[in-house]
């Protein structure tokens, strides 16, 4: 059983749904970075995506493009990324970890060493967005084999005849994608979600992550009434960005918005 796998279970047998952060790896610089890195979990964070700074990112809107970009300006790479989960595993044995992001810098670094130095560094999954289940020879089937979870986006319009594709070598998780658009464009509907989730659910066993447009405690637990866990990523580095230049008080702001979205999260089945 991988790391997710465990988590999803965990949070299954307790009742409740998982809150899954988003950060741009390195943003605003390496050592900031670590810094929220290791406090996450204790914050309330089930499982973290780190993304891979990416200069011309598809999805992504203004926000974590900027954090993309400053990322980069700050010198963080691929390999940096990878020992930055290093460094993280050292200290936490039991958080799940998912590098989000493209294929170019895969590619660019050689997608089975990418492979292999991912899970020696402690990943456990990937979701790389322009990658589709056409292509699953290229980096999913052998992902797999190394034993990382290959995590697929599903969208509003993911019809029936196409989700079986989407599913056919999911694993860990499914990203469902709340709204047609960009990271932080818009809210999701509740209503629209749950339907969308039961769907889902009546193709596949995996917990359903719903993300894309949730920044607030109320929508997280909205959201998680339902879905198996709530995605936060752009409101989040809204407050990175805020804080430019790094600071304790950047550190400080993250952890705080994470535990309230870990506690409303946490509480939204009860309530």
């Amino acid at each position: 059983m991988s790391r997710i796998e465990r988590r999803f279970t965990e949070l299954r047998r307790a009742g409740r749904a998982g809150l899954v952060t988003y950060l741009c790896g390195g943003d605003p610089d390496a050592d900031t970075f670590d810094a929220i890195l290791r406090g996450l979990p204790r914050a309330g964070a089930d499982v973290i995506e780190i993304g891979m700074p990416f200069s011309d990112p598809m999805a992504d809107g203004p926000t974590i493009q900027a954090g993309n970009l400053r990322a980069l300006a700050a010198g963080m790479t691929l390999a940096r990324v990878l020992e930055t989960v290093r460094r993280f595993r050292a200290r936490d044995e039991t958080t799940p970890i998912v590098l989000m992001g493209y294929y170019n810098p895969i590619h660019r670094y050689g997608r089975i060493r990418f492979l292999d130095d991912a899970v020696a560094a402690g990943v456990d999954g990937l979701i790389v967005v322009d990658l589709p289940p056409e292509e699953d020879e290229e980096l999913c089937l052998p992902a797999l084999e190394r034993g990382l979870n290959f995590i697929r986006l599903a969208t509003p319009t993911t019809d029936d005849a196409r989700l079986p594709a989407v599913l056919a070598n999911t694993s860990g998780f499914v990203y469902y994608v709340s709204i047609t658009g960009i990271t932080g464009a818009a809210a999701p509907v509740v209503q629209q979600v749950d339907a969308a989730v039961a769907r889902l659910k009546r193709h596949t066993d995996l917990p359903v992550a719903v993300g894309f447009g949730i920044r607030e405690p109320a929508q997280a637990a909205a959201i998680a009434r339902h879905a198996d866990a709530a995605v936060v990523g752009s409101a989040l580095v809204e407050i990175v960005a805020a804080h430019a230049g790094g600071s304790s008080a950047l550190i400080e702001a993250v952890h705080a918005k994470v535990a309230e979205l870990a506690q409303a999260v946490g509480g939204a089945r009860e309530a």
